[in-house]
């Protein structure tokens, strides 16, 4: 690029014009925050400095302290900002200032064209699409930016626009390493021009930058942020936990769980993770995506490391920092790194062994926890293919029961009040807790006294699948047809062959009104309180398989399920003496068997059995027919 040519104004992109309107007319209620978003970016010129420093030789001015500087002129509504990082040559200026391609501009732009973001917000989000340099024109009539690179041969350059629609691009002089912006405020924004208002927004937006910031002519930093995570446990205050991940992640509410690593082996390590207190973030929350900050040696690798813990882990926040990472490693490296391998484990150990201490320790925290993120750990059992990491979940589950159904039960609990002679850890499946609380198949269960676990989240499923036995007792599903209670508890049952032999011929009716809806009909000893159930025929796919191919949406036809029906219920011995013509006859067997498909949640459509109940209720009350 000749001088001559540099010196003419050169023309925004479109999209850049469409942005610096936004930001100039449209985001009042924060303006404060471009300070912040101006100081991050010195920020990260430092780290890309440092990291310089480390892997170059030739650098200019290498004594130079890692730092921000900044400085106000009240008088001349002047705002000066400074760092010692890696600088920019004119075409690094004119890259990453005036054009689209650095700026993510067009995502921004695009964000809020779609309505995604109102423009009180939008102050709050800026960062994400990396547009925050240019919120400095929410308080600047002109902004210039000088700045020398770090390579020794390379030229000062200036940048200087007043937020129209051109910029300027000349050489300039500079003697030391590193960018100066200078802000010249608008009347309305001359606050930023004193040095409380600075000292407070740099307390409030940027007290955790890792490089020092000085104000005026201070010697001392503003900011008082160190590198938390490498910093001794006992060292460190209940408060800063809380203030650091306040800042980290933008998130008002205490985390449920910090936790505090240092290792040596199997790997050297630092790392600070938190599990929140919700599983949703916020609407401004800094961490806009799941994975962990890694550094090497306090150099920033990546900002959303997705391979520090397995998948059902992601909600956890935090850093992690490793001296045994090389400083020049690539993503493509991080994914494959055998050290990353060995973080991972340690990670994925001390994350388990704190909730499981929680669990034991703090049973009230651990339920809040269960509420927000019970379904990662299901998660971890259902997806998890090697059976010894799936059984070290198994102490954190926790479920409803049939004798406990507004609390959560763990695995021990179960075992430990089982009855005597009781050889299997049961559950049942079902859409919610009403249906199954009500499911016939509990009627053996209940009976004799036996605890069933019930579950009713759409990944139980697939959780149900996976389970296969804890302390030595295998899980088995309630509703099974080949389940056994002990035969030493089970009460013995007279013979039930006169009330069967009595109500074959209403057994004949049932499939004679059902057709081919059904695989069978017939009575079942194992019925007491319910008129009926549903269960599978022989050969057909066990309940769990059935309802993940139902959630997968995969072409799979529910098999025809089999009617049981209670020989001893009064309601069939009243439904055998009606008349064969009797229209409430089938009105009743047609209520029967689709009040079971309900509380399967297999009903294709509750609503149509609106008119049916309505004509068994104005028989049940006596009330004419005034339809005949």
């Amino acid at each position: 690029m000749t001088t001559q040519a540099v010196k003419q104004p050169h023309t925004f992109k479109a999209e850049i014009k469409q942005l610096l309107d936004i930001l100039v007319h449209s985001l009042y209620t924060e303006r404060e925050i471009f300070l912040r978003e101006l100081i991050s970016n010195a920020s990260d010129a430092l780290s890309r400095m440092r990291l310089v420093m480390l892997t170059e030789q030739d650098v200019l001015d290498p004594e130079a302290e890692l730092a921000i500087r900044i400085s106000a002129d009240p008088d001349k509504r002047l705002l000066t900002i400074e760092d010692t990082g890696v600088g920019m040559t004119l075409e690094e200026l004119d890259e990453n200032l005036g054009t689209i391609a650095h700026s993510g501009a067009r995502a921004f732009l695009e964000a809020t064209q779609k309505g995604e973001k109102e423009p009180q917000n939008l102050a709050e989000i800026i960062g994400q699409f990396g547009v925050g340099f240019y919120s400095v024109f929410m308080v600047a009539d002109k902004v210039v930016v000088t700045s020398r690179s770090y390579r020794p041969e390379a030229q000062a350059a200036r940048w200087i626009s007043e937020g129209g629609e051109t910029y300027v691009l000349e050489p300039a002089e500079k003697e030391a390493r590193g960018t100066r912006l200078e802000i010249h405020l608008k009347e309305d924004a001359a606050e930023f021009a004193q040095e409380y208002r600075l000292r407070d927004i740099i307390r409030r937006h940027s007290d955790f930058v890792a490089y020092p910031i000085y104000l005026g002519e201070g010697e001392e930093p503003v900011n008082t942020r160190k590198a938390l995570w490498r910093e001794s446990p006992g060292a460190v205050s209940e408060e800063q936990y809380a203030d650091f991940y306040k800042q980290f992640t933008l998130d008002f509410e205490p985390p449920l769980l910090h936790l505090h690593l240092r290792a040596d082996a199997p790997v050297q390590l630092y790392a600070l993770l938190y599990i929140p207190a919700k599983a949703e973030r916020g609407m401004f929350s800094l961490r806009k995506e799941d994975g962990l900050k890694l550094y090497a040696r306090k150099v920033l690798i990546r900002e959303y490391t997705k391979d520090l813990l397995p998948e059902y882990l992601r909600f956890v926040q935090g850093v992690v920092d490793s001296e045994d990472l090389p400083l020049n490693v690539s993503r493509e490296m991080v994914q494959s790194s055998r050290v990353v391998e060995r973080i991972r484990k340690v990670l994925e150990g001390k994350v388990l062994g704190a909730l499981k201490e929680m669990a034991a320790k703090e049973p009230e925290k651990y339920a809040r926890f269960w509420e927000e993120f019970g379904r990662f750990i299901k998660e971890g059992v259902a997806t998890l293919q090697d059976e010894a990491a799936r059984k070290k979940l198994y102490p954190l589950l926790r479920f409803r029961s049939t004798r406990f159904p507004d609390r959560w039960v763990s695995l021990d609990e179960y075992v430990g009040r089982m009855k005597g002679g009781q050889k299997a850890i049961y559950y049942l499946l079902g859409e919610d807790a009403a249906s199954v609380l009500n499911s016939p198949h509990l009627d053996p269960f209940r009976a004799q006294g036996y605890e069933v676990l019930t579950l009713t989240d759409a990944i139980d499923s697939f959780l149900a699948v996976m389970l296969k036995e804890y302390e030595g007792f295998p899980f088995q599903n309630a509703a099974s047809a080949d389940v056994t209670l002990p035969k030493e508890d089970a009460e013995e049952k007279e013979d039930t062959a006169p009330e069967e032999e009595a109500l074959t011929p209403l057994l004949e009716r049932f499939r004679a009104v059902l057709g081919e809806r059904v695989a069978e009909v017939r009575f079942s000893r194992r019925l007491s309180a319910s008129v009926a159930r549903l269960s599978d025929p022989e050969g057909a796919p066990d309940a769990e398989m059935q309802r993940v191919y139902r959630y997968l949406g995969k072409d799979y036809e529910v098999p025809k399920k089999v009617l049981e029906l209670n020989p001893h219920h009064a309601m069939l011995r009243r439904l055998a003496a009606l008349p064969e013509d009797d229209p409430l006859a089938e009105a009743a067997i047609e209520q029967i068997y689709e009040n079971a498909l309900l509380l399967e949640g297999l009903h294709p459509n509750p609503a149509s059995m609106t008119e049916r109940i309505q004509q068994l209720m104005e028989a049940a009350l006596g009330v004419e027919d005034e339809r005949a």
